[in-house]
């Protein structure tokens, strides 16, 4: 993968060299070569190196297993009064045969969760399905709510959940079963497996749209990815499993912004293998407003400096994994030149100067596009395979195809900026 993507971008030094030449009389050779390198070249290597994983991935088969193991659920609840009995409901409709006991850590929450979540758990509580409801009376964070959930079971088993979230029927057999089939012994520890997250509330806006489609193709696409050289970077909190082992090795959830990211750095530096299961589906509801997304984003991004801040050693790490740990430091050069660059070099486009976006720009639509093409026919399939459909929503990839980036990047340096000048660190979106 890393040769074929090395010609591939090759290549496109190749292409780009009267580009470069253009670029470099306004702006200076070392400016050009950088706004270049980050629009273009990175980028383009990264694509290829999608494309060509994808296409060689095979998952595991999944183990036919006579007794699943017993599991616990912890499901940190901050004011989803709204949100939590669907939850709730969603456990009760599982086919997994194995003991589910479900944690709800109410984490101080100032509406009606609380009745609402011990209601519903009296309600769909049945044999092999235990539903409890714990208190805590101050507002403490949602790491300190699943570190009390931890210290409040036993299993081996623990998965996390979120209070706004539906679980598909099979969703929990699925994901303990693909951690059940996973590689064996490739690692010292048994680690994690992220679920798939989809989008539940996409009907509501184009934003919504739009972010139907980051889930379903780019944030799926890498996770799957990540597990087939041995480390999904983000096991996220909606939905993952862990082996109480693991999470005992670490000290549990880290008390930060971005407690998922850097639980899974802490998770891989110990040597353990993350996977993910991309059809163990749960579907979320997503920022509605663009203040709610800006904060949510701000809040990913810092918990990415947060992982590179306590367990920046990865970076050198010898395996697989550590090529995506390098990937995220690109992260942001990318984001400060698509934000800084890219984005005015469209507005002068409009006014017929090409310095940086122009006619040589179209040359990356193609990888763009077969990219799209490919990870779209997989995740198709995915849905296929459990009687889902993918629904027509054409306005939604266009928003997200051409210009959801001009949101999202500039958010993320924002959330950047925020973190490096110190600045306090909220949840954000409730």
């Amino acid at each position: 993968m890393l040769f074929f993507s090395v010609l591939w971008t090759g290549l496109s030094v190749y292409l780009s060299l009267g580009w470069l030449h253009e670029l470099t009389k306004p702006i200076g050779f070392v400016g050009a070569l950088v706004v270049i390198t980050f629009i273009a070249y990175v980028p383009g290597f990264m694509n290829a190196f999608l494309i060509g994983s994808v296409l060689a991935d095979r998952r595991p088969p999944r183990l036919q297993v006579q007794t699943q193991p017993p599991i616990c659920v912890l499901v940190a609840c901050y004011n989803e009064g709204t949100n939590i009995a669907e939850t709730l409901a969603s456990f009760a409709r599982q086919d997994y045969t194995g003991e589910v006991e479900v944690v709800v850590i109410d984490d101080g929450s100032t509406d009606d969760s609380l009745p609402i979540a011990q209601a519903a758990a009296r309600e769909h509580a049945r044999p092999g399905l235990q539903i409890r409801v714990l208190e805590q009376v101050r507002n403490g964070g949602k790491s300190k709510a699943l570190n009390r959930g931890l210290a409040d079971t036993t299993q081996a088993l623990v998965i996390t959940v979120d209070g706004d979230c539906c679980l598909r029927a099979d969703a929990l057999r699925k994901l303990v079963g693909r951690f059940l089939s996973d590689p064996k012994g490739t690692v010292a520890v048994a680690g994690a497996v992220a679920g798939a997250v989809l989008v539940r509330n996409s009907r509501v806006n184009l934003l919504t749209r739009s972010q139907e489609w980051d889930y379903f193709h780019g944030i799926a696409a890498v996770k799957r990815i990540q597990s087939m050289y041995h480390g999904t970077l983000v096991a996220q909190g909606a939905f993952s499993l862990y082996t109480r082992e693991a999470l005992n090795e670490v000290g549990g959830w880290p008390e930060c912004v971005g407690e998922d990211i850097v639980l899974s750095w802490g998770l891989l530096k110990t040597g353990a293998r993350i996977g993910y299961c991309e059809d163990a589906c749960l579907f979320t509801k997503v920022p509605t407003s663009l203040g709610q997304f800006s904060r949510q984003r701000q809040r990913w991004s810092r918990g990415l400096m947060e992982a590179f801040a306590r367990h920046g050693g990865l970076l050198f790490k010898p395996r697989m994994t550590t090529l995506f740990i390098w990937w995220n430091l690109l992260f942001l050069p990318l984001d400060l030149v698509y934000t800084i660059a890219f984005i005015p070099g469209v507005v002068l486009a409009l006014f017929g100067v090409y310095w940086i976006a122009g006619p040589m720009t179209l040359l990356v639509l193609p990888l763009a596009m077969i990219w799209n093409l490919i990870i779209f026919r997989v995740q198709s399939l995915m849905f296929r395979s459990q009687s889902l459909k993918v629904r027509r929503n054409f306005v939604g990839f266009l928003f997200y195809s051409l210009a959801y980036t001009m949101i999202l990047q500039p958010v993320c340096v924002l959330g950047y900026a925020k973190e490096a000048l110190g600045l306090r660190k909220t949840w954000g979106t409730k």
